[in-house]
């Protein structure tokens, strides 16, 4: 778990090595162990390092073999390396270090792109090819590791981080307009290739991309995920699927115990956190660490989930980290927060994670999360609704959009209000072939698309702004792929994720499986009032704000006037989203 990045020059120049030094040094905390950079004409690659897997320098990186004629940067991990380093040494291979990084770079030597197929893990990707001077960026299946790029005719520029790129200079720092109708309208969802940034994208998951010395390209999917069941398997039972379920997920949680340092679980108290410490605990792993934070109450609405995560501690005899955040103390790290997101997330729980890595860094490196279930299993209230409509698209939008084009359109200045591109974006994905039911297009757009975009960057960004790594097992592409084949029959009763809770109740108690479906509260950020409410005040009123011309003054005003009377359909602040736009603008030096 690392930050790399890169420069690929077009134009006859050498690679710039300050900008890559600034776009490096914006990812420390990314990589707060060690640091490499390597250069060789045109390009030049960077790496801020993470020690997890392998600890000797012999894995530092950019990491060079000379031999093969290969230069690889990587952030990730690779949980089946070991077994991908056997099949390697059969066919000749030699290795100076232990880790995963030297694997993929022979891996790659040997397979060619085809190796990401063997892959078992999360990863971003690049590797430099010596003699026929081209560059080769891949993403893992699920986009849990990001790579964000910028193109221009001069040079390629790429990195784990948005404002590291920034960082870097010399790109279009102009809103993209589509990518602002995404983000207010689809849950501050900015789906891949785009960013808000017209001259940065960023590589779709399941994607490579090779570029040629003259700055052509070609991308190419490499993982697509199809739902229903596989030849055969339209019959089975649903204890067939439990059991499939639960070794599938006692697979991917001991491949994401190998580490060379202790490894611990965010626990939340909901079932997915809660079956990650049963497993472990069943794998042999001792005096593992858990971690879970809370909130104050607002409005009546409960900020803690701390007697389910205390019952599991209990259960298992965990070494159980209780943290209890009041509210100046968000106030206080909302700025922090801010910065560490490649793009402005609006979820409440950022601030949360934020708050929870800070904590957990100070005990372990690496920490295992539930992250995930919910839209491989169908955990959402929204799924059912999908299920039973006759209309499964206009449902999908009705219960997960933010607002419909109409309230965006009052929302924003007339300039920019062009194209309904979230709905059209929407629209195209349900029509995609490889989900029938409308369940399993609801499924395919959340497990592919909003996960990433949502859910994953913000575990990414939040853990990573500590240098702690987090290890997704519900993610695993083998469950995955599994779920995406479970009948949606055996998925949706009792609040959903039948078949995983199902599973679950030979190894929990059944307070933690059948209790009220849970989120990672933060109050004071739905219901802004106080100091937080003046900041947002403040933030969307401004000199910034003002000459930017995003949004309607007349509606902001409404908004300021009334916040816990515009909630969003999935319970959020509609103020809270308009601001969290200006600050990360303002944060990140995005200036109108």
């Amino acid at each position: 778990m690392c930050g790399l990045a890169g420069e690929l020059r077009f134009d006859g120049q050498l690679a710039d090595l300050e900008a890559l030094s600034r776009i490096s040094g914006q990812m420390v905390n990314r990589g707060p162990d060690a640091a490499g950079l390597w250069a060789s004409g045109p390009v030049a690659l960077a790496h801020r390092r993470l020690k997890i897997m392998d600890l000797a320098e012999a894995s530092g990186q950019p990491m060079v073999d000379n031999q093969l004629g290969l230069t690889l940067v990587f952030n990730g991990a690779i949980y089946n390396y070991p077994a991908l380093r056997g099949e390697l040494e059969i066919l000749g291979y030699q290795f100076f270090s232990d880790g995963d990084t030297e694997v993929i770079l022979k891996a790659y030597h040997a397979w060619g792109e085809q190796m990401l197929e063997r892959l078992n893990g999360m990863f971003a990707l690049a590797i430099w090819e010596r003699d026929s001077r081209r560059l080769f960026l891949a993403r893992d299946r699920l986009g849990i590791k990001p790579l964000y790029l910028s193109h221009t005719p001069q040079h390629l520029r790429f990195a784990s981080s948005l404002p590291a790129l920034l960082r870097g200079g010399d790109l279009d720092t102009s809103l993209n307009p589509a990518a602002l109708n995404q983000y207010l309208s689809f849950h501050s969802v900015v789906p891949a290739p785009q960013t808000l940034i017209n001259g940065v994208t960023k590589l779709p998951p399941g994607h490579w991309m090779r570029v040629e010395a003259n700055g052509e390209r070609q991308l190419q999917r490499w993982w697509t995920l199809d739902y229903g069941p596989a030849e055969g398997e339209q019959d089975l039972p649903l204890s067939h699927w439990q059991e499939s379920v639960l070794d599938a997920l006692r697979n991917a949680v001991k491949r994401r115990n190998l580490a060379a340092v202790d490894v611990g679980v965010l626990l939340s108290g909901g079932v997915d956190s809660s079956l990650l410490v049963a497993l472990l605990d069943e794998a042999g792993a001792r005096n593992l660490k858990t971690f879970t934070i809370g909130f104050a109450d607002v409005g009546g609405e409960a900020g803690n989930e701390f007697p389910y995560s205390d019952l599991i501690a209990r259960q298992y005899g965990t070494d159980h980290h209780q943290l209890m955040i009041p509210e100046q103390d968000i106030l206080r790290d909302l700025p922090d927060a801010l910065a560490a997101m490649s793009e402005p997330m609006v979820s409440h729980d950022c601030i949360a994670f934020y708050l929870l890595s800070r904590e957990v860094s100070r005990h372990c490196k690496v920490v295992q999360s539930g992250q995930g279930a919910d839209e491989i299993f169908a955990g959402y209230h929204w799924y059912p609704t999908v299920a039973e409509a006759s209309d499964p698209l206009t449902a999908y939008q009705q219960a997960f959009m933010d607002q419909d084009f109409d309230t965006y359109r009052s929302m924003v200045q007339p300039a920019w209000v062009r194209e309904d591109y979230a709905g059209e974006f929407i629209r195209e994905h349900f029509a995609r072939p490889g989900a029938e039911a409308g369940l399993d297009k609801a499924l395919r757009l959340d497990a592919t698309v909003m996960l990433v975009e949502d859910p994953v960057k913000r575990v990414d960004n939040m853990t990573m702004a500590w240098g702690l790594e987090a290890r997704v097992p519900f993610l695993d592409h083998e469950l995955v792929e599994l779920a995406a084949r479970i009948p949606g029959h055996f998925k949706l009763p009792e609040q959903g994720k039948y078949v995983l809770k199902q599973a679950a109740r030979s190894m929990l108690p059944a307070e933690v499986i059948d209790r009220p479906k849970g989120y990672f509260p933060v109050p004071g950020l739905k219901y802004l009032q106080g100091q937080t409410l003046e900041w947002v005040r403040d933030s969307l009123t401004g000199s910034n704000a003002r000459a930017r011309g995003l949004f309607n003054p007349d509606y902001v005003d409404r908004l300021l006037q009334d916040p816990a009377a515009h909630i969003t359909p999935l319970r959020g602040s509609r103020l809270w989203q308009l601001a969290v736009l200006e600050l990360w603008l303002d944060t990140h030096g995005v200036t109108p």
